[in-house]
């Protein structure tokens, strides 16, 4: 078992190589015509002069932080604080990186179809998710290696938790200041090109465009790229330090190789080892073909991740066997890996309920489509509707009154029957909240009553 945590770093590194051969792939396809390599070029300048001017200000903090634990804790978890710091950002930075330079040979690419543009945007996308995970493990296992395992040091677990601390710190200002930069550009965008200029949405010609783009791929790629490093080293650390800190005085790095206790330590790296070898062989099984339907690309992605998920499933449940299995150590070793599994199905079942309400080929979006084909107010109703199914706060059994205030009432809306209204004498209906004749004008002439209320001012 002392072994997991060096086939976890060689893991690592084997999705390191991955991510490299994905951006070898994604680098010799054609960029476009000189218009379109332009557009990625200035893209690409912005969010690295952004990144640039992001981390030089979070390098303040980062320096204070280090010193702060350097004499809270100990000298080494200042290094091991600013190495998760270190590797986080390379991970955005390199995510990032390849964004740009993917956006403009994916849409090249799509000018052949959309069996072509999917390799091209997948690989893309692995180079930045690769990059995270073998960034975090390798640098992760790296740090238990070293202070735990190897030289022993006093404090020892105190030291690897500082490591998931300094992605934080990242993950922190890259997430926030990125969102915000990106929110910022996009309204700007909107204001300056379709209020002012009166140019479409996107339009090369705005140059508040660019920055648009350049905030998604800050905020979107280099920012949730941070995010992800941080909650993955942290999945991993978490249950290392719940098993350190539980013991009475906590447990000393000399303790760690102990029967009963390093089986706990090292199935975290066990999980973590296994899913990563699973992600590398389903991200193989992903490839476009010749077909332009979307729902068979979107096979073509499901088949990659449930073959990971698949492998994943059993690899965790044999390991646990494995560790907890022998010489009578638990009589029911199959209870972590239960927990594992459980935690996999929740996330694909997540997924699912996502696409059914976002994708095309299911009912709720046809529904959506449906209402809005009388009037375009019709279909935030129905969309709201569809947002509290998910959420859980409609409910089939709510009164009928309830519903009209979660569901709201369509704007500009004549149908009969369709809502009460406030005068039983005039069959119009108006706006939602209208008072009548104040708001909404009545169309019927002829209407006595509706004259008698103007008069007495009580319309």
């Amino acid at each position: 078992m002392g072994s997991i945590p060096y086939l976890a770093a060689l893991s690592a590194i084997a999705a390191l190589g991955v991510a490299f051969f994905y951006y070898k792939s994604v680098e010799k396809e054609s960029p476009g015509d000189e218009r379109m390599v332009f557009l990625m070029t200035e893209i690409q300048k912005g969010a690295k002069a952004f990144l640039q001017a992001e981390y030089k200000w979070v390098s303040v903090f980062g320096a204070a932080m280090a010193v702060l634990l350097a004499v809270v804790i100990a000298p080494l978890a200042a290094v091991t604080y600013l190495l998760g710091a270190v590797l986080s950002s390379a991970a955005g930075y390199a995510g990032m990186t390849v964004a740009t330079m993917a956006n403009a040979r994916t849409t090249e690419a799509a000018k052949q179809g959309p069996g072509k543009a999917l390799p091209v945007a997948f690989r893309g996308g692995a180079v930045m998710g690769f990059s995270v995970a073998g960034l975090a493990l390798l640098g992760l296992m790296t740090t238990y290696i070293v202070f735990v395992t190897l030289l022993e040091v006093d404090q020892a677990f105190e030291i690897v938790t500082a490591y998931g601390l300094g992605a934080s710190t990242i993950a922190l200002f890259s997430r926030v200041g990125g969102g915000i930069f990106t929110k910022a550009a996009d309204v700007g965008a909107d204001l300056v090109g379709k209020v002012e200029a009166g140019i479409p949405e996107d339009d090369p010609r705005n140059p508040a465009t660019i920055a648009d783009n350049v905030g998604d791929n800050v905020g979107d790629v280099a920012g949730m790229g941070a995010d992800l490093f941080e909650s993955y080293a942290g999945s991993i650390i978490a249950p290392i330090s719940l098993i350190a800190f539980s013991t009475a005085g906590g447990l000393a790095a000399e303790q760690a190789s102990d029967i009963g206790t390093i089986e706990f330590l090292v199935f975290p790296m066990l999980v973590a080892f296994i899913g990563m070898v699973a992600s590398i062989i389903g991200s193989f099984l992903v490839k476009g073909g010749d077909s332009t339907d979307s729902k068979h690309l979107s096979k073509a992605l499901h088949l990659g991740t449930n073959v990971a998920m698949g492998i994943t499933a059993v690899g965790v449940l044999a390991g646990s066997f494995w560790i907890f299995g022998g010489d009578g150590k638990s009589d029911k070793p199959w209870g972590f890996a239960v927990s594992v599994i459980g935690g996999l199905v929740i996330g694909w079942a997540l997924g699912k309920t996502a696409e059914y309400y976002t994708s095309k080929f299911d009912r709720a979006v046809k529904d959506i489509g449906k209402r809005s084909l009388p009037e375009s107010g019709y279909h935030c109703p129905q969309g709201h509707q569809h947002r509290h199914a998910v959420s859980g706060s409609f409910r089939r059994t709510d009164s009928r009154r309830r519903r009209r205030r979660l569901l709201g009432r369509p704007a500009g809306t004549r149908q009969r029957n369709r809502w009460p209204v406030r005068h039983r004498h005039c069959r119009n209906r108006h706006a939602r909240n209208n008072r009548h004749c104040r708001v909404g004008r009545c169309l019927r002439a002829d209407c006595r009553q509706c004259r008698r209320y103007r008069r007495n001012g009580r319309a």
